[in-house]
Order: structure tokens, then sequence, then C-alpha cells
């Protein structure tokens, strides 16, 4: 059982997000920060805070950077029993009448925002400090804002850059322009290396689930390989293959379970429990809990529509469903293994004994429920609802997507022979043989773009990888894309509140 618990200061925060009331927001100097930050442990505890923030903006009941990030893509529908059902999140998925105040848009942005502020306290109080531990708070507190930052403008582009949270209540004091994507950029990349320089190796974090100066080497090589500077990505990714601490799990079918949580294969990873054993009268759904609600979001629908006989699974409330067209990926691609460990086909299913009842007529689905991050008698508690307490870790950056990365960058650099074996690599650990010795050039690219869509479905990237690839019109334009869904809107509730936007500022088409 994990006993890792984020705690929040929340004394420490100031929401630059601009998604409250002005009002609403508590007043500076609730907790003097200048004092608060004179003991080391203080330091730790608002760092501790940074992972609390990150974990709710991934885990928020229908608003999770995790939905955001993955339903506008190809290889998961937003799901629900009905086609109204949480339409805010079906409105993402369908590319079609994306509202300005999209509410799961909205809270996902504040989100981020949140945990930039409580980071931007933590590094401009540490900096004019003396702490001892101070370059190592100010590289993790640096490492969660780049990370952010790099988020919010692969989401959105052009956006508010703040580095200084203000010190008075006003409307004017959180008046931010959005900067370009490449000032974004800047500054990310700087937070990085910064965090490179001051973070610890992987084995000498004092907690399993910290960020590591790998963490920010691989982060800092994939901002880098999202701008095209392949060549200076390269020695980042190396640094992080060539070290000890990192590797793929032996079993692909093991890397999502509680056994290898934290474990080699991981870079950046949110932790869950279930400790607290919550049930249905206290469960604080649209709050802070520290089990993961959102795999029971995404498990096959009960109420009679999927029957689990002789599966480890537990019925949920259907949501982000698998597509046909990863299926028919995986099953192109003769990938046997890694498809069990992603999805289960509805013949798979009859085949062990449990069903679909096809007249319940379930939104979104397309003949198959998923493995991944799969809804588990395993990776549940005994204690409370055991549907409100599943312990499953999101995992945020894991080592083949670094394998993948390198593998692209080499090839874009012309070095396809270094891009093979990272490629291949991946390929041996899914049961499939190597690719071609002679696969080079765009033949080679358009593999490991195959080789990614199979790797990391369901983990959020497929999307934001074919709109900078240049072919997210080719894959979706059947899904409703067009090129306007390139990036989110920028909420309104930012542009209300936030006097330095007006409606000019807001992303085209929308």
């Amino acid at each position: 059982m994990k006993k890792i618990i984020y705690s929040a200061l929340a004394v420490l925060l100031i929401s630059t997000a601009c998604s409250e009331e002005f009002t609403d927001i508590a007043p500076v100097g609730v907790l003097e920060s200048s004092t608060f930050f004179e003991k080391e442990s203080n330091a730790e505890e608002a760092l501790i805070g940074l992972y609390d923030l990150m974990q709710f903006n991934y885990a928020k009941d229908w608003s999770s950077a995790f939905f955001l990030k993955q339903i506008p893509g190809d290889a998961a529908n937003a799901g629900g029993p009905v086609s109204d059902d949480q339409p805010q999140l079906q409105e993402i998925d369908d590319h079609t009448n994306i509202s300005i105040s999209n509410p799961s848009i909205e809270s996902v942005w504040a989100g981020y925002y949140k945990t930039i502020a409580l980071a931007n306290t933590i590094i401009n109080t540490v900096e004019a400090g003396s702490l001892g531990n101070k370059e190592f708070v100010i590289a993790e507190a640096k490492f969660m804002r780049a990370w952010c930052y790099f988020e919010l403008t692969t989401m959105w582009g052009d956006v508010p850059l703040r580095l200084v949270n203000p010190t008075e209540i006003s409307p004017l004091a959180f008046a931010v322009p959005k900067s370009t994507r490449a000032e974004v950029y800047k500054i990310v990349e700087a937070d990085l290396t910064a965090a490179i320089a001051g973070l610890p190796e992987k084995g000498a974090v004092s907690h399993v689930f910290r960020v590591s100066k790998g963490t920010a080497q691989a982060t800092l090589g994939k901002v880098l390989v999202f701008q095209g500077k392949n060549t200076a990505a390269i020695p980042l990714f190396e640094a992080v293959i060539s070290n000890a601490s990192y590797d793929l799990e032996t079993d692909v079918a093991d890397v999502y379970l509680e056994k290898t949580e934290f474990g080699i294969e991981s870079l950046f990873e949110l932790g869950f429990i279930s400790t607290n054993g919550v049930d249905w009268g206290n469960v604080a759904w649209g709050g802070r809990v520290e089990s993961n609600l959102h795999v029971q979001l995404m498990g096959p629908r009960g109420d009679g529509v999927f029957d689990l006989t002789g599966t480890d699974l537990i019925n949920g409330w259907g949501f982000n469903l698998p597509t046909d067209k990863l299926v028919k990926a995986f099953e192109a691609a003769g990938d046997v293994k890694r498809k069990a460990a992603t999805v289960m086909t509805e013949g798979e299913l009859n085949l062990l004994g449990g069903s679909y009842d096809a007249t319940k007529n379930h939104w979104d689905y397309e003949g198959a429920i998923r493995t991944k991050y799969a809804t588990s008698e395993s990776q549940t508690s005994s204690s409370g609802v055991k549907e409100l307490n599943y312990t499953t870790n999101w995992r945020v950056f894991r080592y083949a997507e670094v394998l993948l990365l390198a593998a692209e960058a080499y090839n874009a650099e012309g070095q396809d022979a270094k891009a093979r074996v990272e490629l291949n690599k991946i390929r041996l650990r899914a049961g499939l043989a190597e690719v071609s010795a002679t696969l080079a050039g765009t033949d080679l690219f358009d593999a490991i773009v195959n080789e990614k869509y199979l790797e990391l479905a369901h983990e959020g990237q497929r999307f934001w990888d074919l709109v900078r690839w240049g072919k997210a019109n080719a894959e979706l334009a059947v899904a409703g894309y067009t090129s306007k869904n390139d990036l989110f809107p920028i909420p309104l509730a930012e542009i209300s509140k936030n006097e330095a936007l007006t409606t000019a500022d807001q992303n085209p088409g929308y």
C-alpha cells in the first residue's frame, strides 16, 4: 500500500488564473511567506503542495487535464451512457462548437496557473533567502513551472506569462498580456536548465514520486523536439538513455500495475492512494480526492451494459472509450501483447464469458473497452466503496516516450541507424520484430509515428503530436477536426477578468 499523501499549502497560494472573482481571493499576508521559508522543512512542504495541485488538475471530476489532453485524438472517444452526458467533453471530442466557456477547458487552464502561482511563490521567496537546500528547492519549483507552461503553450499557444505573483489584489495587478509561444518556450527552457543543474539523480530523490535530474533532461529534450530543435535535444535523451536508473519494464502488461509504480520506467508520475477509504457519503467529488476517481469514470459501463464475467474488471461509468481505429491499428501491426494491455474487444470479452448489451446503445462505443488504466480488482482498495478507491497512478511521462522522442530526433537529423535502435527497443518489448535494417527517412518516420500511437495510446500525447507533425487533418478530418482545433480557446473567464486581454486575443476561429 502506498503511503504518499500530498498536502497543498493553500495559505501560500494566490491564484493567477483569473478564474475566480478577485474578491474571493484570500488576502496577501495571511501567512508571511518570507518567515515561512526560513525553515527548510517548510520549503519541502511547499514543494509537496505543487504535487498536490498537479494531482488535482490531472484528476478533477469531469474536468481533468488527463481527459482534456486525450479526447481530441483518435485513440479514445469521450463516451458516456448517452450523447448529452458531459456535453463539454463531447464537444471537445467531436471538434465542433467548442465553447469559450467550456468548463473543462476553463478548469484545466486555471489548474495550471494555480500550480504556477505556488511555484512562483517558492522560487521568488527562496531565491531571496539563504536556505541550505535553496538550489534544490528552486530547481524543483522551476521544473513544475516549466511543465505547466509547456502544457499551456502546447494546448493554447500564446498565453499570459507570469513569473512574479502580484502583491496586491486588484484587476490591474492581475493584468498580464499574452506572450508568444517562442517567449514561453524561452522561459521553459531556462527553468528546465536550472532544474537539471539543481535536481538529484533518480536514486537520490527524497521520495520516489518526486522529479529528478533525468526527468528534467527528458522534458527539456521533449520541449526542444516540439520546436524542431532536434540536434540540441539528442544529448539530453542520450543522457537519460545511458542512465541505469531508467529502462523499460520487462513486460508491457506490467506498465500500469501497482507493482511498477514509480519504477524504472517512470520519469514523472502522479500518485494516488486509498488510505481514506472514502464512500458515497464523504467522497469529495469536485474537490481534492487522494484516490483516482478517473479510473472509475473510464471503466466499462454498468447498469446492465457490460457483463464483465470472466475478467478481472469492475464496472465503471463508461467514459473515455477506445476507438475502433486504435483496435484496427493494433491488429494491423500484429501487436498482440500490447493490444491486450490496452484494449479488449467485444469478441474477446464474449470468449471470456462476458457480454455487451447492444440494446443499451452505449454512446461512443465502437466495439472495445480499455484494459490500460483499467477498473481492475487489483487496482482498488478493500476499504470504503471499491469504485471510489482506485490507487492507479497516472504515468505522466515515462521512459518509453523518451525512446520514441529520441528515435524521432535521430531520424530528423539523418541518424536513422540510431533511430532504429531506439524504436526497436519499444517493439521488442511489445513482442514485435525489429524494423528492417534498411528502413530510413520518411518511411522510418512513419513507423515511429505508428509505434507511438500504439505505445502511448490513452496517455494524452497523440493529438498534440498530430498537430505538430501536420498530420491532424489527414487523421482526424473525418472526426470533425479543422485547423482551429489545433488550439483550445482562451477561456472567456480569463479574457473577462484579465484587463490586458481583449476578444482580439482569442485563438483563431473561436
